[in-house]
């Protein structure tokens, strides 16, 4: 009888790096995402993006191009030569989307890419389907 109060084990959450050098953006990037249940990580720069990213190994990164110290597209060579690294789904979150962005970004075969400004509802979507396509590839 005393097992239907006990707590039912919960389900792991994805652990999300959010790659941004504006703090207002990783507010609410992070509040909108925390309702979804994920467990959030953050950075303001590449250098620490890559730390977070080793350390923390996170289930996909949402990863902004231009930043002071290392930009997006750095990153996105340092986790391509990174064997431990470069698995995990990179989805690109900026206000630059010119073709030469684009095409950078698309050569290290990021999941997705979401140009600033942006819908929550959106980003969720595209969240989701990249977590499930990776789940389902790394079985």
């Amino acid at each position: 009888m005393l097992d239907m109060f006990k707590s039912k084990k919960k389900t792991q959450q994805a652990k999300i790096l959010i790659v941004d050098d504006e703090p207002d953006y990783l507010s609410a990037v992070q509040y909108h995402l925390g309702w979804s249940n994920y467990e959030i990580i953050t950075a303001v720069n590449g250098k620490e993006a890559l730390e977070k990213a080793e350390s923390e190994k996170p289930d996909l990164i949402l990863l902004d191009t231009s930043m002071p110290v290392m930009d997006g597209h750095e990153v996105l060579e340092q986790l391509s030569k990174n064997p431990e690294l470069k698995q995990i789904p990179v989805i690109m979150v900026t206000a630059r989307c010119e073709v030469q962005d684009i095409a950078t970004a698309s050569s290290y075969s990021v999941a997705d890419y979401v140009a600033k400004p942006f819908d929550f509802a959106e980003l969720t979507k595209k969240i989701e389907s990249a977590l499930t396509k990776n789940s389902a590839l790394s079985k």
